[in-house]
């Protein structure tokens, strides 16, 4: 699927064309790409993921300029950073911040996704490629977040590592084999950050290249819609450009203004005082949390007390999303088309933000001032989530009655807008 042809106009156009068609490409895949013309306020994530990207590669290359990797100069960079480094300060709290806008973003992302069905036919390794993105997000973020090496990220580096012994319950000594080989010796120190600031650096590039091929294979099929509706014509379509790069732009100002609020106003709100205070070995943190945007898995994790059973059901609910586009049933992309399975998509929205909660609170908690502990809570939790895509989806495709789904694109926007 792409625009307009393009045509060269000049001798100079005609020549590149010929060997670098790149204005060609711009025209017919950016600026005239035809879109669907009921694209909402949900779709815009997309544009602002690649902005966010863009800040954190950006940021990232120029604190990588003044940060040492060292075990015993790592905190002390920082603060070098912080304090001495011309703007320092703002590029480090661009660089954090950002970090928490941009899974913000991609959690939008994902449940405008699984809203709107853009994970079914003919978009499945769409979906695909951007469950690989959200992975490599999520092992960017853990290794950046051991690098001020401060007492949370120290520690979090210990735990999290520490996740992969389980496996010695599988095959002797595998899993302890895989920690020493992450540690780079048989603790974490200076190994262990060497190669976490080298995996940092280089991860990045690797989202932008995966990045590509996300926008590529969505450029094949083109973009899904809120009525989860293919398009018919040309009557269903607009240019990319102006029309959504004028919207893109206005809610990409929006959420700038968001982001630009944390960044100077409440700095160190998503993050932790106790990494204020170095990386100290022979003393462990009253609890060990991580960053908000893990919260969900973390409380998977901690809701089973077999560890090797809660380190398979973290991978496995990671892995699930692989799968999604098989496992839901419905000859129906949009759930806008299915009163009964809406309800159970907003009860997996509530569930994840109850899951994030319980992780963010201590293992031996309780539900506010209830006899209720929130390990019981998180477990519920838990079953739900993996019912949410093993069971609720299968099943309910089957025997779900949808609306009438509408005719065109062109149609249904007709019909909501008012005569003249």
């Amino acid at each position: 699927m792409q625009g307009t042809s393009y045509t060269p106009k000049s001798g100079f156009a005609r020549w590149l064309d010929s060997r670098l068609p790149i204005i060609r490409f711009s025209q017919e895949h950016l600026m005239n790409y035809p879109t669907p013309r009921n694209l909402n306020v949900w779709y815009t994530f997309g544009g602002i993921l690649t902005f966010c990207l863009g800040v954190q590669i950006a940021t990232g290359i120029v604190l990588a300029m003044h940060y040492t990797p060292d075990s015993q100069l790592a905190f002390d960079s920082v603060e070098h950073i912080m304090r001495d480094v011309n703007g320092g300060w703002l590029l480090r709290y661009l660089h954090s911040n950002g970090a928490s806008m941009f899974f913000l973003a991609v959690y939008i992302h994902m449940f405008r996704g699984l809203y709107y069905g853009s994970y079914k036919a003919p978009r499945e390794i769409i979906w695909i490629l951007g469950v690989i993105l959200y992975v490599l997000m999520m092992a960017t973020a853990f290794l950046g977040y051991t690098l001020p090496w401060g007492q949370m990220s120290f520690w979090g580096a210990t735990v999290i590592t520490n996740f992969f012994s389980a496996f010695d319950s599988l095959v002797p000594g595998f899993g302890t084999a895989i920690v020493t080989w992450l540690w780079g010796g048989f603790g974490v120190d200076n190994a262990t950050l060497h190669r976490f600031f080298s995996l940092h650096y280089l991860l990045p590039f690797a989202i932008a290249g995966v990045v590509g091929l996300h926008i590529w294979a969505l450029h094949v099929p083109g973009n899904n819609n809120p009525l989860g509706i293919d398009v018919k014509g040309p009557q269903d379509t607009l240019p990319f450009h102006p029309y959504y790069t004028v919207k893109d732009f206005f809610y990409l100002s929006c959420f700038l203004i968001v982001y630009a609020w944390f960044v100077f106003f409440a700095p160190n709100t998503l993050g932790h005082p106790i990494n204020y205070a170095p990386a100290n070995p022979i003393q462990t943190p009253e609890d060990i949390v991580p960053e908000w945007y893990f919260l969900p898995f973390y409380a998977i994790l901690r809701s089973i007390q077999n560890k090797l059973i809660g380190v398979l059901a973290l991978f496995g609910s990671l892995i699930v999303l692989f799968f999604v586009s098989w496992l839901d049933t419905s000859a129906v992309r949009s759930t806008r088309f299915r009163p009964l399975y809406k309800q159970f998509f907003w009860i997996l929205v509530v569930d994840a933000v109850i899951l994030g909660y319980v992780g963010s609170r201590p293992v031996d908690a309780f539900l506010f001032n209830t006899p209720i502990p929130l390990v019981w809570i998180g477990r519920i939790g838990t079953v739900y989530y993996f019912l949410h895509f093993l069971v609720v989806m299968p099943l309910v495709g089957l025997i779900e009655t949808p609306k009438p789904v509408p005719d065109s694109i062109a149609k249904a926007v007709l019909a909501t807008t008012p005569a003249e």
